[in-house]
């Protein structure tokens, strides 16, 4: 029996490495120890065994032994889970935070390279797209059981870490830009496959409470960045402080890289079970025991095999109407959320005179509407979906719907609070509130819509799913940067700088709250009609 952290650390990236590298004497499985009973199946010709119900094509298919085999991730401990779980929040936080730690250096960054204010958006512009781009190739690629969710982690933040140091020196903004495009692809999957991470070891009823959890990880990630980014550029007390926020983000993914290195496990199911066909195959001399995955892939050439990888996903957008209109409404909640923050530093150090680290904290509101969208949202879902679940009842992905059509109304309701108390002659507490109403509102769609399509689709095909929506909304995101300042200085009147670029937004809002509300009453057509769908 292994101890709770060796556990972890054999299926790691380091311990497989370990594993191998020792000659399989050190980390060992449960299925190598001298008291393993081979189950008989795995010593039987499938030949010579025509009742075999698993056997494909005279192979035998490997599976768990039992349904309580302490290697399945879903009869992990609760406490190995909550290790696992608080791992993948932390590489999400880690990557995530990288987009926004850049925007209060910005003023430096313009007056340092000569620059106006849309160019000197452009890296975190590139670092968006770069990281919507990103799961396009490495979320499909996590679904191939040779690969796994595990040693992308580890091999991409490794390279985003490394990545960090070249953006930390930069002389030019094209540069700079070039570099963040490349760290955002890197970052990808931290932000593309957590998800999916979750529901490798989360029970079905359990996944959107797990999924709620992992998504404040997210949302909290580009919140806190600008205060981080302002505490740094502030202690620095230089013209160069800029650069210390790549240097915090170099420290910060170097530390997830060691720690995620040693102790992430290994997640995917069908990893898992090809690591256990190998071990076995060794073991009994039988050549003719497979994995699923094995057998998904095996007849596949690695061209083929990388084109069907990476069109899976644009694939499910095209033909899934729930998930082309679900990525279309996301990828305008975070636009919007981006453009939003462009106006954050127009009201609070030009209207409020706020200091940089006080304009960072202001950030923290958001946090505040997260956590606040939190307490709404996990109630409802344990009570309208668990509990159900539990009992025995049936329930449609269409009960998370009525609190996506909820938050769709805080949203703009937020936006308008924002926009229209953002005076010199109103306190500037008021359009915090309006700051955080918007974020309960933004939180409460993203886990809603999220649960939705999680429940909705086949659990290998989440990866593609949640890594198209990656693209979708971070593309966008990406863009809205560039004119979000020219928007709001155009509309701008006087004691009300942001009220009508506000208002904009929030008449989007308004009018896009008729997608959660299409898919309550058309839903259950449109996943009849899908070869995705669970």
């Amino acid at each position: 029996m292994c101890y709770p952290m060796a556990g972890l650390i054999k299926d790691s990236f380091w311990g497989q490495i370990i594993y191998r590298v020792s000659g399989r004497k050190f980390l060992r499985h449960n299925d190598e120890l001298p008291d393993y009973i081979i189950p008989e199946k795995y010593l039987i010709d499938p030949k010579e065994d025509p009742l075999n119900q698993e056997k494909t094509e005279n192979y035998i298919l490997v599976t768990w032994d039992g349904e309580d085999d302490p290697e399945n991730p879903y009869n992990w401990p609760f406490s190995w889970k909550a290790i696992v779980a608080v791992q993948i929040g932390f590489l999400t936080v880690s990557v995530y935070m990288a987009s926004a730690i850049y925007t209060p250096g910005v003023d430096q960054i313009m007056d340092q390279f000569n620059i106006n204010s849309t160019v000197a958006t452009l890296p975190l512009t590139m670092f968006v797209i770069g990281y919507g781009i990103g799961p396009l190739f490495w979320s499909p690629l996590s679904e191939n059981s040779l690969i796994g969710r595990t040693p992308l982690y580890i091999l991409t933040v490794f390279i985003f870490f490394i990545l960090q140091i070249p953006t930390a020196l930069s002389n030019h903004i094209s540069g700079l830009s070039v570099l963040r495009l490349i760290s955002g692809f890197f970052a990808a999957p931290g932000l593309s496959t957590g998800a999916a991470s979750y529901g490798d070891f989360v029970a079905i009823h359990y996944y959107s409470i797990a999924i709620g959890i992992w998504s404040i990880f997210a949302v909290a990630g580009p919140s806190i960045g600008p205060l981080i980014g302002a505490a740094v550029i502030n202690a620095s007390h230089d013209s160069d402080g800029w650069r210390w926020s790549f240097w915090f983000m170099a420290i910060l993914s170097g530390v997830c890289f060691i720690v995620l290195g040693v102790s992430l496990p290994e997640t995917y199911g069908k990893t898992l079970l090809r690591r256990k066909a190998e071990r076995l195959r060794r073991l009994t001399g039988n050549n003719r025991i497979i994995s699923e995955g094995e057998l998904e892939d095996g007849h596949k050439s690695a061209s083929q095999l990388l084109v069907s990888l990476l069109w899976r996903p644009l694939e499910i957008t095209m033909l899934e109407p729930v998930v082309f209109l679900i990525d279309i409404y996301i990828a305008l909640v975070y636009s919007i959320m981006y453009l939003f923050f462009e106006s954050v530093p127009i009201v609070f150090a030009q209207v409020h005179h706020f200091t940089l680290v006080e304009m960072g904290a202001s950030y923290v509101s958001t946090i505040v509407g997260i956590l606040l969208g939190g307490v709404i949202y996990f109630p409802t879902v344990y009570f309208k979906s668990t509990k159900k679940i539990l009992a025995g009842e049936e329930v449609s992905p269409e009960v998370f719907l009525p609190s996506a059509i909820f938050g769709a109304l805080c949203m703009p309701i937020g936006v308008f609070i924002f926009g229209w108390t953002s005076s010199p002659d109103i306190n500037w507490f008021v359009p915090l509130i309006g700051m955080a109403l918007f974020a309960v509102g933004c939180y409460i769609i993203f886990q809603t819509l999220f649960s939705y399509i999680a429940v909705s689709f086949k659990v290998e095909y989440l990866a593609s799913v949640f890594s198209s929506n990656a693209f979708f909304r971070s593309v966008s995101a990406g863009a809205f940067p560039l004119f979000g300042r020219a928007l709001y200085n155009n509309l701008s009147i006087d004691g009300f700088p942001v009220g009508w670029g506000s208002s904009i937004l929030g008449f989007l809002s308004l009018g896009m709250i008729s997608i959660p509300v299409f898919f309550y009453l058309k839903g259950p057509e449109l996943r009849a009609r899908s070869k995705y769908a669970n």
